[in-house]
Formats: C-alpha cells, structure tokens, sequence
C-alpha cells in the first residue's frame, strides 16, 4: 500500500510539472544584438560606413531615401503561456551620414518611442454606410444590367461607350 502511495504521488508531482511548465515565462531576443563598447566607440567625422561595417556589421536597415542613415534594432520580448508577446525592452540605433559618408551622429531610442495602436473597439471605423449581413449579401440583387446604374451611354448596357 504504501509503495502504490509513493508511485501516485510521483505521478501526481510529475504531471503537476508538465502542466506548469505550460505557464513558463518565455523571453526571446530579436535582431541586433547590441554591444555598448561598439557602439560607444563610432566616433562622429572619425568613422566612415566602411569603418562601422567593420565595426557593428551590417544594419537591420537603412533609410528609404537616399543613403545617408543606418538602423540597428533590437527588442526583448516576454511572453506567458499562450498570451500575445509584449515587449520589455527595444533599442534602435541610428548612425547618420553627410554625403562624403563619414559618420555625422549616433542616436539610441528605446521602447519610449514605440507607438500603441490599438483598433478602437476591435473594429476598425471605415466611411460609408452601415450595411447589415443580410444587405451585403442581397444588396446587389437586381442592381446587375439595371439601366442608368452603369457608366455608360444611359442605355443600360455594357458594350461600350457608342453602344457597339
């Protein structure tokens, strides 16, 4: 009796185990891994484009217009269980150009400059009419070859702009 009390308690410890290690906090790392004593050491008028290749590599991105500034990102995420990732920290490291490509600053922002947007209701407002699901769905019965609905010379066909 008491080795089938030690064996239940075992698989009872055991399935406890798995099922909280559903609950684990999971934290992910993504893009840039970014290292201080590298980037601290890109000096303005000193380094080139070349020189900071060599130095943090190759950037996340770089700016749509023109060439002129180089984007290295990194975020840390934190996630329970199966709730939606949130983001615990994010650096965007932004090396500006001149035009001789030398460097001309070195800005760092963090996750104060990320932007909430949430949809307002979960429903994104559109313009327009209010159309139920029955409208939608009927709506168009009897609008097909309806004279005057159609673009073009007022006879109700679509055959083109002199009717041939």
């Amino acid at each position: 009796m008491m080795r089938f009390k030690t064996v239940a308690l075992t698989i009872a410890l055991a399935g406890a185990t798995i099922a909280l290690s559903g609950c684990a906090r999971m934290r992910t790392h993504q893009g840039y891994l970014v290292d201080s004593l590298l980037v601290d050491s890109i000096q303005p008028g000193v380094d080139n484009r070349q020189s900071v290749e060599g130095t943090l590599g190759r950037p996340s991105f770089v700016s749509q217009f023109g060439n002129q500034d180089w984007y290295y990102v990194a975020r840390d995420m934190k996630q329970l269980a199966f709730a939606n990732p949130k983001p615990t920290d994010q650096t965007v490291l932004r090396v500006r150009f001149d035009a001789a490509g030398n460097v001309a600053g070195v800005d760092k922002a963090g996750l104060d400059k990320v932007a909430d947007i949430s949809p307002k209701g979960g429903k994104t407002p559109t313009l327009g009419r209010e159309r139920s699901l029955f409208e939608d769905i009927f709506g168009n019965i009897g609008a097909v070859g309806a004279g005057g609905v159609g673009g073009g010379g007022g006879s109700g066909d679509n055959t083109g702009p002199n009717g041939s």
